[in-house]
C-alpha cells in the first residue's frame, strides 16, 4: 500500500476514555470551566486532532490558522465540542489499535508536548502551536497501525513503534514512515501549513528545501521522550544525540535534558 492508498482510509483515532468521561461531565456542568475544558482535550491527541479539525474547517473561513486547543476553543461554540466529545465516546478504547499499547503511545505523546513546549519557549518558537505537534506528532503511527496492519506487525517484531530506529525503519520496509502519513493527515484536516512542515520533516529536518524550526524543535523532543523510554543513560544520550539539528537551533544536549517535564506522562 502506498502512503497515499493509506491516507485515502478513514479511520477515527481512539480517544482515552476517561478524559472522554470528564469532559463530558464538565461540559454538562451549568458553569463550565473553559481552562479545565482546555486542559482535558489537550491531554488527549485524537479529541485535539478532531477539535483543529473542526476550527480549521472551511465554514469558520479560518482553515490553516488554528495551531491550538485554546485557539479552537474561542472559535468554537460549545455545542460543537459536546457533539465531538460525545463522538469521540463512542469510540474511546484504550484496545482500539492492535499492535500498540495506546495509553502508554498517548503518554509518550504528551511527553513529547510538553518538551517541545519549553524548547519552543527557548528558541522563540510559537510554544502553542510546538506543544500541539509534539502531541499529534506520531499520529501517523496510529494510521499506519490500522491501515496496514500485518506490515506493521511484522516491523514491531525488530524495532518497536517508540524506538529511535522506527522512522528508518518503516522507510526502509514501506517507503515512507509516521512522520509523512501524520502530516499527510495534518493537511488533510487543514492544519497550519507550519504544523504540517513540521510534522513532514520532524524525522529529517535539513531534507527541507526550506528549514523549519518547529520541525527541529519535534525532533530533539522525539528524541528525548524516546531516550526515555529506553532508559538511555548519560553516556547513550550523548552518542545519540543529533548535534546538527542542536546546533542549527543553537541548543545543546544539556540544554535540552533540562527541558525534563517534572511529571512525565499521565496516569488515566
Amino acid at each position: 500500500m502506498t502512503l497515499s492508498e493509506l491516507l485515502e482510509n478513514e479511520f477515527n483515532l481512539p480517544s482515552i476514555p476517561r478524559v472522554v468521561a470528564l469532559l463530558l461531565s464538565e461540559l454538562g456542568r451549568v458553569d463550565v470551566d473553559l481552562h479545565k475544558i482546555t486542559q482535558l482535550i489537550s491531554t488527549d491527541p485524537a479529541l485535539t486532532c478532531r477539535i483543529l479539525c473542526m476550527a480549521n474547517a472551511n465554514s469558520f473561513q479560518l482553515q490553516g490558522r488554528i495551531h491550538s486547543v485554546s485557539e479552537a476553543l474561542a472559535l468554537l461554540n460549545l455545542s460543537h465540542v459536546y457533539g465531538m466529545a460525545q463522538e469521540a465516546a463512542s469510540g474511546a478504547s484504550l484496545k482500539a489499535v492492535p499492535g500498540l499499547q495506546l495509553q502508554h503511545f498517548w503518554n509518550y505523546s504528551l511527553d513529547v508536548a510538553k518538551i517541545a513546549r519549553a524548547l519552543a519557549g527557548l528558541v522563540r518558537q510559537n510554544q502553542q502551536a510546538a506543544f500541539t505537534c509534539g502531541l499529534v506528532h506520531a499520529i501517523g503511527e496510529i494510521a499506519m497501525h490500522v491501515g496496514l496492519p500485518e506490515e506493521v506487525g511484522r516491523l514491531n517484531q525488530t524495532v518497536s513503534p517508540l524506538d529511535m530506529r522506527r522512522a528508518k525503519a518503516e522507510r526502509r520496509e514501506l517507503g515512507f514512515c509516521f512522520a509523512s502519513a501524520g502530516a499527510g493527515l495534518a493537511r488533510k484536516w487543514q492544519f497550519p501549513e507550519s504544523m504540517v512542515d513540521a510534522l513532514e520533516h520532524q524525522y529529517a529536518p535539513f531534507e527541507n528545501a526550506v528549514y523549519e524550526p518547529l520541525a527541529g524543535v519535534i525532533h530533539l523532543a522525539s528524541w528525548r521522550a524516546r531516550g526515555k523510554e529506553a532508559q538511555l543513560g548519560q553516556r547513550e544520550l550523548a552518542v545519540t544525540f543529533p548535534g546538527p539539528v542542536g546546533e542549527a537551533l543553537q541548543l545543546d544536549i544539556d540544554m535540552v535534558l533540562q527541558q525534563d517535564p517534572f511529571d512525565w506522562g499521565v496516569d488515566w
